[in-house]
């Protein structure tokens, strides 16, 4: 075990910016190989990415949510699946800090460990003496091919016949890897299937998610930090949100990149900078990039403050969660559409970011947890006074 000294906010968004010329280069690599290039993936972990969600006593920063969003976002200027992937290893690592101390001294034994993880439980475990059987498969398990262990959830048949979620700690070297990640967006993200054939987990790493879905976990050496003091689905969900924010970013990074020198065909607009068209289009787009913002601050402040503070969560709280990251995902996808609309015709050929960009931020759009419409009804069923259709709160 080893405590360092955790780099500041700006020094980690700082090694994230310089990240961005690497990470645009090899965005398009990334795309055709439907994985992250391995100098994309060493990059980022010599710039100390993938430790901000792990504890000090393994060498981790225990970053606050402030600093993880925006460390996130600026590597989605570079590459959206690059951010997707490190956003997933940094949930999946704050997610083994919950399980029992001797599981987190196993898991983070191997330096420099890559932790990805599914949430959804799509697998079946069985008990046995000493552990559970598995037997199922989780798509979409981003970046996998490159991490050490998943962290994994499947239902476990009680003995009163009962399933109850669970989250499994499994190294990768146990599963079998799909190869089925052909998509339209976040292709670099190398979210393929994992299966798991009659696997024997051991007892300390199965974790119960209901009691981690209500702030409760195992860890006795983290207890008192306030990195642990947030339940699950905040923490998860303000993670997730800073891909969709950094996309917007870049899309207009892009588009302003792209504009000096343009014409409007078939016009008289000899330059595209000039026509008040392109003005509005710019001003909207920067104001829906603007809200995504405060959504995604306003939910990553409130990780942080209750956290601190060790201050219980309303149900209106969790929820609000929910309806920032929605907003944050909706809001992104409205301003890339716009400035992809702007780009014209030539946009269109695959080393132009500003279309992976778009099929990027609305593949992040379809996603289960982050779709808008989701996220707007279950907080306005809480406005209404109904109960919640989701425990994932």
């Amino acid at each position: 075990m080893k405590t360092i000294e955790a780099p500041t906010r700006e020094e980690l968004v700082r090694r994230a910016t310089d990240l961005i010329p690497l990470l645009k280069k090899n965005a398009l690599s990334g795309e055709e190989n439907r994985r992250l290039p391995q100098e994309t993936v060493d990059a980022l972990a010599e710039a100390g990415i993938f430790k901000m969600r792990v504890p000090h006593r393994f060498g981790g920063y225990e970053s606050d949510m402030r600093t993880v969003v925006d460390t996130l976002a600026e590597i989605a200027r570079g590459d959206g699946s690059a951010a997707w992937v490190a956003s997933v290893y940094a949930i999946s690592s704050w997610m083994v800090g919950l399980f029992p101390d001797e599981v987190q001294d196993e898991i983070f034994s191997t330096p420099d460990v890559r932790i990805s993880g599914i949430l959804s439980p799509s697998a079946m475990a069985h008990p046995v003496p000493g552990g559970v059987v598995v037997n199922g498969k989780w798509s979409f398990n981003s970046g996998v091919q490159d991490s050490h262990w998943n962290t994994n959830a499947a239902l476990l048949i009680g003995e009163d016949g009962q399933p109850q979620p669970v989250m499994l700690a499994i190294p990768v070297a146990e599963l079998t890897v799909v190869d089925d990640w052909h998509t339209a967006g976040l292709r670099g993200s190398g979210s393929v299937t994992t299966i798991a054939e009659n696997l024997f987990v051991p007892e300390q790493r199965v974790l119960p998610m209901v009691p981690v879905l209500q702030g409760q976990h195992r860890s006795v050496l983290n207890a008192g930090s306030p990195l642990y003091s947030a339940p699950f689905m905040p923490t998860a969900c303000a993670t997730i949100a800073a891909p969709a924010l950094g996309l917007a970013q870049a899309a207009k990074d892009a588009f302003l990149d792209r504009l000096p020198g343009r014409k409007i065909t078939y016009t008289s607009y000899e330059s595209q900078q000039e026509a008040p068209l392109t003005h509005l289009q710019v001003a909207e787009a920067t104001v829906k990039i603007d809200e995504a913002g405060f959504h995604a601050y306003r939910a990553a402040d409130m990780v942080d403050a209750k956290g601190a503070a060790g201050e219980e969560w309303t149900l209106e709280e969790r929820a609000r969660i929910r309806l920032d990251l929605g907003a944050v995902t909706q809001r992104a996808k409205e301003a890339v559409d716009i400035l992809n609309t702007a780009s014209g015709g030539s946009s269109v050929y695959a080393e132009v970011p500003i279309q992976r960009i778009e099929r990027d931020v609305q593949t992040l759009n379809l996603h289960a947890i982050l779709h808008p419409n989701t996220n707007l009804e279950l907080y306005g069923r809480i406005l209404c006074g109904l109960e919640p259709n989701t425990v994932y709160l």
